[in-house]
């Protein structure tokens, strides 16, 4: 491969990580169980069913309505406190006497941000539903998507450790030192995020044809169209996040020269790959911090589509940010490369950062 051109030799280094990575049972295993677990999550639900739904009733009247029903009924003394309960969330909703004449059923049901078509469908008649805090996606939605997304992105963030694997695999057996006389050590760094983000592209199209069939199964195809748009932008954002994890697990793995060392040097890379699936599902609610989080590069794949998805993010707010996301994988990808090429070669121990950079051609 003497002579070879950079593009041709990160060309040859892709094909060669993607041919290694679909030879080993772990890859398969893994996306087998992404797989089961949406069809799973999409199915067991309707199967199993949860706990019955909590709803305030206003006053005996209110309470005889709901006889019969599965609903676990709690009688209040007025509509305020209904309400109360409503927006303290220790019920799903509330039904209160019709004071409009609106309903002819002669009540109404309260609710916070979603109507509960479940509890409605309970009733002889369904009455008009009035919402506290009407909201354009509802809570249930949006917690299912931000556990979608933060899981995809954890699950192939950590999926990166394959590249710091494979770096010190070659440090270990020597086989670097034959790669890099034939081929610049910048395009054996190039070739392997590329084959890995190639291959984590290939698993989401896999999942996108998986999780309609799963959600049309367990008759959940209303969840589908509503979460479509922020899906699209969850991708690319997905994309480059990876690209910038991979590069910075691929450093990890070129500062030692035996698997068994490379817990120390991976630490970093793992609490920027879990810490932006903690911060999204403790912070989920509070605007102010999910603001913030979609510009952070590390949190952004997670927290900009699940904004968008809920209808609080200005329309060039993604750009803006997916602009600065792409700056940031541009300039770490330029800072880890030149760290792995001062680091690659050495061994004997784990090599310090400053000594890597000091070394690099």
């Amino acid at each position: 491969m003497a002579g070879t051109s950079f593009y041709s030799a990160t060309r040859l280094i892709a094909e060669r990580e993607i041919k290694s990575l679909l030879h080993t049972k772990g890859f398969w295993i893994g996306l087998g169980v992404i797989v089961v677990g949406i069809f799973a999550a999409a199915i067991l639900p309707s199967v199993f069913g949860g706990d019955p739904d909590k709803v305030a009733a206003v006053g005996p009247e209110m309470s005889r309505v709901l006889a019969g029903t599965d609903l676990e009924v709690r009688e209040v003394a007025d509509v305020a406190a209904a309400e109360e309960l409503v927006r303290s969330e220790e019920v799903d909703a509330a039904v209160v006497p019709d004071t409009t004449g609106d309903s002819p059923s002669g009540v109404r049901v309260v609710a916070l941000d979603d109507p509960p078509t479940d509890i409605v469908a309970q009733l002889t008649v369904s009455p008009p539903v009035d919402l506290l805090d009407d909201a354009t996606v509802g809570q249930g939605e949006r917690q299912v998507v931000i556990m979608v997304f933060a899981l995809l992105f954890l699950m192939f963030g950590v999926g990166g450790t394959a590249i710091a694997q494979s770096t010190v695999t070659e440090k270990q057996t020597r086989i670097v030192e034959i790669l890099v006389s034939t081929i610049p050590v910048r395009a054996l760094l190039a070739g392997k995020i590329a084959g890995h983000a190639l291959l984590t592209l290939g698993q989401v199209l896999v999942l996108a044809v998986a999780a309609p069939i799963a959600l049309s199964i367990g008759g959940q195809t209303e969840l589908l169209s509503v979460m479509a748009p922020a899906l699209g932008w969850f991708v690319p954002f997905l994309c480059l996040g990876f690209v910038l994890l991979a590069a910075m697990w691929a450093v990890t793995g070129s500062l030692v020269s035996r698997q068994e060392d490379l817990g120390s040097t991976m630490g970093l890379v793992m609490m920027l790959v879990m810490g932006p699936y903690f911060a999204v599902i403790f912070f989920s609610d509070n605007a102010t911090v999910m603001t913030v989080l979609s510009y952070v590069p590390f949190s952004a794949a997670i927290a900009m589509p699940v904004r968008l998805f809920a209808g609080e993010a200005q329309v060039w707010e993604p750009l803006a940010s997916l602009g600065l996301l792409a700056a940031s994988v541009v300039l770490i990808v330029m800072l880890a490369s030149r760290v792995y090429s001062g680091s690659l070669l050495q061994t004997g121990g784990k090599v310090r950062l400053t000594k890597a950079w000091a070394h690099a051609d």
